[in-house]
Formats: C-alpha cells, structure tokens, sequence
C-alpha cells in the first residue's frame, strides 16, 4: 500500500491495526490521531457486523466512539482486554515508549496493564534509538511542588503544562495537573520510570518500559508499513 506523507502512514499503521480487532473482542481505545485512523476502520467494520466493545482511555477517545457507533465499557466491565490501540511520542529499539501528550498517560497506563496485547500505532518520525523525549507526569495538584523539587533532583526540568484556549495549568480527565520533564536522553527509562512513579503525589509517568513483551509496533511510512514485536 503506499501512501504520500505522514498522514498516509498513520492512516496505514491504524487501519493495519484495526485488522488485528477480532470479532467479539474486547478492546482499549487510545486517544490521539494516529489511533483515530484506527477508530475508523473499526467502526467501518461493525458496520458490516463485526462485534466490539471498547474501553476508551479518555473523555475524547469515549466522544469520538460514540460518535463512530463503537459500544464502550469500562474497565470495571473488561478488567482483562484482548488488545490495545494507542499511538506513542516516541519508540525504542527494545519497544520501550513515551506517551502523554494528550494528558492520557494514567488512563493509557491502566489500560496497556489490562491488555492482553499492546498495539502501538506510529510513524517513522516516532521510532529513536534512544529515548529522549519529555516525559509526562501526572501529579495531584497538592504536590505539584514538592514534585517538580524531585524530578530537578533526578536531573530533570520541571514544566506544568498550560491549557490552550484556558488561562491555567491543564486539568486531566483525573483532575489532575501535568508536569513535563525534559532529562535529555534516557538510557535506563525503566529505572528513571521507577523512580518516578515513587515520588508521593504522582499517579504516573509517560514512560512506559514494563509492556514490551507484549507489545507490537505498527510503523506507518510512506512505503506502507512495517511491523516490530518482541
């Protein structure tokens, strides 16, 4: 399949992903633009009668299924999913991810545990040798301070992320505010992911180093796709 820029390859990674949706499967549905590729497809196919029910990781991602038609549940439904579909900021050699953009990153967390099988939809601009991105990190807003002191500590520079288009910090669908934290390259993520997620207040990091052995990488290019798994 080919397909002209970076849009073509996203759409390529999701519909790919798409295709791994079995019949009466019950699956997590990230939040972001690579994934909405992937949306599409599915509910393209539950036009023509095939069964799902997602667990979306987001109010955006539960907006736009139910506008698609894709029947939702929760966790509390589904505590063990077939797969996920999610995007990435960026991807390892050992498949190893940034994630939290969107703000999503303890919801995409819960629900990447609760899979069976972790689909990471991506392009080639998401896949590095080594991690470097800024990492999320969701805390309560009580210990915003206390966190960012830390997370200087451990070498990284603290920003909480302002909304756009609203005067403050951006609240989570947790209610919850988002620090970034640029630490340069990260050799050891699951050791700084660790260290982290120990911090009291914090609910999680978009580091996400513990699901590569069930993880599958659909990378979306201009010559179509390719596939990486463990």
């Amino acid at each position: 399949m080919k397909n002209q820029g970076n849009g073509g390859g996203k759409q390529a990674a999701g519909i790919r992903a798409a295709g791994m949706v079995e019949d009466g499967s019950a699956i997590g549905l990230g939040t972001g633009s690579t994934v909405l590729y992937a949306m599409e497809e599915i509910s393209r196919r539950i036009s023509e009668g095939m069964r799902v029910t997602g667990v979306p990781t987001s109010h955006q991602a539960a907006i736009r299924a139910r506008a698609m038609g894709i029947p939702l549940a929760t966790l509390d439904d589904f505590p063990v999913l077939d797969l996920a579909i999610d995007g990435a900021d960026q991807v390892d050699p050992s498949l190893r991810l940034i994630k939290g953009r969107g703000a999503a990153l303890t919801r995409e967390k819960c629900v990447a545990d609760a899979a069976r099988r972790l689909v990471i939809v991506a392009d080639e601009a998401k896949m590095v040798s080594c991690l470097d991105a800024v990492v999320p990190v969701e805390v309560i807003p009580f210990a915003v301070t206390p966190v960012s002191c830390a997370i200087t500590a451990l070498g990284g520079t603290p920003v909480v992320r302002e909304g756009m288009k609203k005067d403050g910090p951006v609240i989570t669908d947790n209610g919850n505010f988002i620090i970034d934290c640029a630490f340069g390259r990260i050799p050891e993520p699951a050791r700084l992911e660790s260290m982290i997620e120990a911090l009291p207040g914090v609910l999680s990091c978009g580091i996400f180093s513990g699901y590569a052995g069930k993880t599958v990488v659909i990378v979306g290019g201009t010559g179509g796709c390719r596939i990486l798994s463990p």
